[in-house]
Formats: C-alpha cells, structure tokens, sequence
C-alpha cells in the first residue's frame, strides 16, 4: 500500500456501464460499484473544513500578526483573496490537470489531460478510490479536500513578500503560479502515472507539493522583488505575537485535517498521522526555544510559534510514514535546521523574506522530505515492509526534492514577471511608507 498516492479514480470501472446493451450485465455491475463509506466521508469533510481554518483564521492571523501595524489588513486580505481565487481556478481546470484523465504519454508524467475541466462528468455518485481495495469517497468531497491543499499552498507563498507587493500583481501571480507550478508537482507527486509517485517517493501529506514548492517560490520571488523600505537597518518588529500566537494555534489544530486527512479513511494510518502530528510538532517547538537560550536569548513566544511551524512542515511527508518516535527527532532536527537558516543564513545573504516562508517551509519541508526517507525504515519503527532499505529510498527522496526546487524556482520566475508585465509588481513609495492597509484598501485594522 503506497501511502504517499492521493489518486482520485473518478467514477470508477463502472461509469461506461450505460454503453453496455445488455441491462442484466448493467445491473451487475451497479450492484457491484463501491458504495462511499459514511464513516471516512465524514472524516473526510471535517478534514476539508480544518484545511480551511488553517488558511482563513489560522494563516492570515498567523502572517498578520508578524508584520507592522499598518500592513495588516492587505497581509489577510491577500491571504483571503489568493485562497478563494485558488479554489475557483481548481474548479474550472487545476482538478483536472492533477488528477483528471491520463495526458497522452508525452505528458502523463507532468499533468493530466482536461477532461474533468469545469469538474465535468463529476456527480453527486461519483467516486475517488482511497488507499484500501474497494473503498470509496464522493469525489466532490475529494475535489474539495484537495482545492483546500492548492488555496493554501499559494497563500504560504505570499509570506515572503508582503508589505510591499500590490494587490493586482498577487492575483496575477497566483493565477499563474498555480496553473505551472502547483498543479503540474501535484500530479508528478500524487497522481498515478506522475513522475515522482512513479519513482516511488514518499509524501503523505505536501513536503514536496506544498511546502519545498511554495518555500522554494517564496524565495524566488523576494529575490526578484527586492526588499522592503529600510530593510535590515529599521526595525520591523511583529505588532501583535498574540495573533501570531493564536494563528499559530489554529493553524496546528488545522493540520490535523492537513495530515491525518491525507490517509483518506479513518483508519488506523490516519490515527499515526495525528500522533506524529502532535509529537513532531511539540519536540519542535521547544527546540527552537532551547536553540535561542543556548545562543543567549531568552526563549520567546516567537521563537516557540516558529519552531511549532517547523515541527508541522518537517512532519507533513512523514505523517504517515514515521513512527512516533522517527517523528520527534525529526521535529527537533528540522527546528534546528530552520532555526539556524532564519537567524544566521538569511542575514548572511541578505535576502528579505519578509515571514521566513523560505527559512520554515522551504527548508524544514527539505529536511521532512529527505527525513522521510529515513523515518519509513521499520527500523526505526516507521511502516516500511521487510524489504525497505533507507539508501535507495534517500536517493529517490533528494532527486524528487531537487526537481521540485528547479520546478518551483522556473515557474515561479515567470509568474513573477508576467505579473511584473501585467500589473507592475512593487506599490509606491509612498503607499509602502504609509502603509498597504490604507493605500491598496483604503481600511485600518485598527482605528486609533
């Protein structure tokens, strides 16, 4: 059973049974169609909606919080606009691109072929087939599970370059990014037939389509933009930790949906995606304390929701494939690998990723994903058979996570000047020095 496979089978080997003339073999074969379980649709639906609480309270007040006062509003407002343009998008032609029809061989590897555009021929009876032999959901609540993975996934990426990106040019970028970026790595990983689940590799949850892909992209596109008025020498302090903190809350009971969702039952594999969810995530947070109070600060509240990040990104591709104790070593390592590309790498090079989209997601979903590799070993008492061996396995885990970054690093170069073309990239001078909350939306968050 490859845990790492999210393929949605449509209406299954049923759905051409209206060509057949015979209606006795017609009435077989419907008394023989899976029947959706009520039990993991409903499973299903809950983890849907706890998608949606991670983007809309969870992100937007977790990336609200951390900038300056005057910039809130345009960060949820560009979080919120972002996600429900994703979710159109997928519905008109990113569902089928994923996970539609098989593409002619040339391009089966890298996108489906259309024809599932507008999510035609989908039905109230449709079914996607889940991990188990014979055992299905409605495809709809498949459709919306994954809609919610792309409308985040493009949300993390705008944390690089927030206070200073105009409204227009987020909403060119993600239309573009998503159509060459995310949905093309979504099938390589996820679908039947894509490049990487065809090489074997494993990610139960997003370590490469979500966060190597939105990190990777987030860096990117910083780069190209250029750095905030006064970047490093002002201080550009978060002006509310306590949003932050509760953002930070919302966004960890939403990867419950995020992870456990992903083994798409409620089953025994869902139950070890929550218990790694929790366990990698807690050991990561207190490391990343523990990092600031042997490099001589004190351990701050800041400190703590980061590494809680870390701990959820670095487990994401392991939720299924570790075991509980795989999942803390690799929170703790990834929260010290994360800490140090925030503190030490970013100031080194001098790049303005505004909300360290690059230094959480980028880096810790590199060391999940490879991490993986490791971790799936029996072991070291991860679900891997008898015959696993970690060498081989890392191999293919470092070339999925290498062709995901070039990927990512390509198509995200052009989505950033086509929306340059398009919209122009940067506000004003003077709407940056005054505020995106009041010069793109004419709102404060708060009034004084």
């Amino acid at each position: 059973m490859k845990l790492s496979t999210k393929i949605a089978t449509g209406i299954g080997a049923f759905g051409a049974s209206a060509l057949v003339a015979s209606p006795a073999w017609a009435a077989a074969a419907a008394a023989a169609a899976p029947v959706p379980n009520k039990g993991d649709t409903a499973w299903m639906m809950v983890s849907t909606v706890l998608v949606l609480a991670m983007i809309l309270p969870g992100l937007a007040l977790f990336y609200g919080g951390l900038v300056r006062t005057k910039n809130m509003l345009s960060v949820m407002t560009q979080i919120g606009a972002a996600a429900a343009f994703a979710m159109l998008i997928w519905v008109i032609y990113g569902y089928t691109m994923a996970f539609g029809p098989d593409a002619s061989d040339g391009l089966k590897p890298y996108i489906s072929s259309f024809g599932k555009a507008f999510l035609a021929g989908i039905t109230a009876d449709s079914t996607a087939a889940t991990f188990t032999d014979g055992v299905v959901i409605p495809e709809y609540v498949f459709v919306c599970f994954q809609m919610t993975f792309a409308a985040i996934t493009v949300a993390l990426v705008l944390g690089s370059v927030v206070e200073r990106i105009k409204f227009s040019a987020v909403m060119v970028f993600a239309l573009i990014w998503l159509t060459i970026v995310y949905f093309p790595v979504a099938h390589m990983v996820w679908a039947a037939g894509g490049l990487f689940f065809e090489m074997g590799a494993l990610d139960f949850a997003g370590g490469t389509v979500v966060h190597i892909n939105a990190g990777v992209s987030a860096l990117v596109a910083c780069i190209i933009l250029g750095k905030r008025i006064g970047y490093p020498n002002e201080l550009m302090a978060p002006h509310s930790l306590t949003l932050t903190m509760v953002g930070t809350g919302l966004l960890w009971v939403g990867w419950f949906g995020f992870n456990a969702g992903s083994a798409l039952e409620a089953n025994g594999s869902a139950g070890l995606a929550m218990i790694n969810t929790f366990v990698a995530t807690a050991s990561a947070g207190l490391f990343w304390m523990l990092c600031e109070k042997v490099m001589g600060h004190k351990g701050s509240a800041l400190g703590y929701c980061s590494g809680i990040i870390a701990g959820l990104v670095a487990v994401t591709p392991a939720a299924g494939n570790s075991g509980p104790f795989g999942a803390i070593v690799l929170g703790a390592v990834a929260s010290i690998i994360c800490f140090f590309a925030v503190t030490k790498i970013k100031p080194m090079l001098g790049y303005d990723d505004s909300l360290d989209a690059f230094g959480i997601h980028g880096v810790g979903g590199i060391v999940g994903a490879i991490g993986t590799g490791i971790v799936y070993a029996p072991s070291l008492g991860g679900p891997g058979g008898a015959d696993f061996a970690i060498g081989p396995q890392l191999v293919t885990q470092v070339l999925a996570v290498g062709a995901t970054i070039i990927w990512a690093a390509i198509g995200t170069t052009i989505a950033i000047f086509a929306a340059k073309a398009l919209t122009g990239l940067r506000v004003s001078r003077e709407v940056e020095t005054d505020g995106l909350d009041i010069g793109e939306h004419g709102e404060r968050a708060y009034n004084l």
